[in-house]
């Protein structure tokens, strides 16, 4: 075997095993992203209801307040910025817009999903055409993998064909150019999805997430006690606001 044919081999071997860790990355970004929807959404169905009932009544007993003394330039501005709270935690619990909970990502969802993004990825392409068709592609990809579903992700591996990077036809150096620069395009996709899921963990959601689970896992029920809690200081801003207005008569 020549040298530069050696040289091949290795190299097309290295870029089949970084395609298998971007493939594998890309599945943990994806995954990552779904699991933080997934606790966002029972996090806002436990507790983030209640803080929104919490915020509400806590609007009204300042509009009650601001009502009272409407030469009061603080009561009113107190009034206003408690309305807005309120507002922000509707749309944040989904009061507002309902939202479906996410769905479970099942083991041959994410099975499917990794051959969708070694056959799809845009770093694949050969040419700017060919880079656009395959970002709309993992796009939809993207979308049905966050929908959980399984049968969109198959026909659009169907729908994609074949790739043609897969085919063997070109002489040793326009391959090797051909790997290297590959090689070059996975390195660069790698770290960046490292980058993302660094960036993912970083927010405060994903550190409740962890806190949350981590707890649930040692036997507690972290969700429940603070939904105990905000119930009894719902409780109390109940009363406060019953004796507020009852002043104002």
């Amino acid at each position: 075997m020549l040298p530069e044919e050696q040289e091949l081999n290795r190299l097309e071997s290295e870029q089949n095993e970084l395609e298998e860790q971007v493939a594998s990355v890309e599945l943990s970004l994806e995954t990552l992203k779904t699991e933080l929807s997934q606790f966002n959404y029972r996090y806002n169905q436990s507790v983030g209801r209640l803080y929104v009932e919490l915020d509400e009544l806590g609007a009204q007993f300042a509009l009650v307040q601001a009502g009272q003394h409407p030469d009061d330039v603080e009561a009113q501005f107190r009034a206003q910025a408690a309305q807005e709270q309120a507002q922000k935690s509707a749309e944040e619990a989904g009061i507002i817009e309902s939202k479906p909970p996410p769905p479970e990502i099942t083991p041959e969802i994410k099975q499917a999903f990794r051959q969708a993004a070694k056959l799809m990825h845009p770093d694949r392409a050969t040419s700017d055409a060919e880079r656009d068709r395959r970002n709309i592609m993992m796009a939809q990809v993207n979308r049905a993998y966050e929908s959980g579903d399984l049968a969109a992700i198959e026909k659009l591996i169907v729908d994609f064909g074949q790739d043609p990077e897969a085919v063997k036809g070109d002489d040793t150096g326009a391959r090797l150019i051909k790997a290297f620069r590959r090689i070059a395009q996975l390195r660069r996709r790698l770290a960046e999805a490292q980058q993302e899921i660094a960036e993912q963990q970083q927010h405060e959601l994903y550190e409740l997430m962890t806190t949350v689970l981590e707890t649930e896992a040692m036997g507690g029920d972290p969700l429940i006690d603070l939904a105990q809690q905000l119930i009894e200081q719902i409780s109390e801003r109940k009363i406060q606001l019953e004796m507020l207005r009852q002043s104002a008569r």
